[in-house]
């Protein structure tokens, strides 16, 4: 793993299996903004299929999934290996510090707020 973009810790890294990346865990800890907000990146290779525990069974493609919170996906792609997925997901993670990311199309019913705060923690111009 290569050095992660500004803002951004390894949350979890299971030897051959899922990765977590987490996003300034310090400003969403469940005090000024809920703890559900911390933007994180999951790599896996788990289904994908909207359906429970699909996400349990492994399948030949693996993820690079940046979440806003559980069910709000800002960017997902797919990677023939874990290797591929790994730096995908730094690639997204640098994106999203570097305010590339535009995180209110994932949104049907805007926080404004925590868009403020994401603006200001990455630069981006709303």
């Amino acid at each position: 793993m290569t050095d992660l973009p500004d803002g951004w810790t390894l949350w979890n890294d299971e030897h051959e299996g899922r990765r977590i990346l987490a996003y300034r865990p310090d400003v969403f800890d469940g005090e000024e903004f809920p703890s559900e907000c911390l933007p994180t990146i999951f790599v896996s290779n788990g289904s994908r299929a909207n359906r429970p525990g699909a996400s349990q069974i492994s399948t030949e493609t693996w993820h690079a999934v940046l979440f806003l919170e559980p069910q709000i996906e800002a960017v997902a792609e797919d990677f023939d290996s874990r290797e591929a997925a790994l730096d995908g997901a730094e690639d997204i993670a640098r994106r999203f510090a570097d305010g590339e990311v535009d995180y209110r199309d994932a949104y049907q019913l805007p926080r404004e707020e925590y868009f403020e705060k994401l603006d200001e923690l990455t630069g981006r111009e709303p």
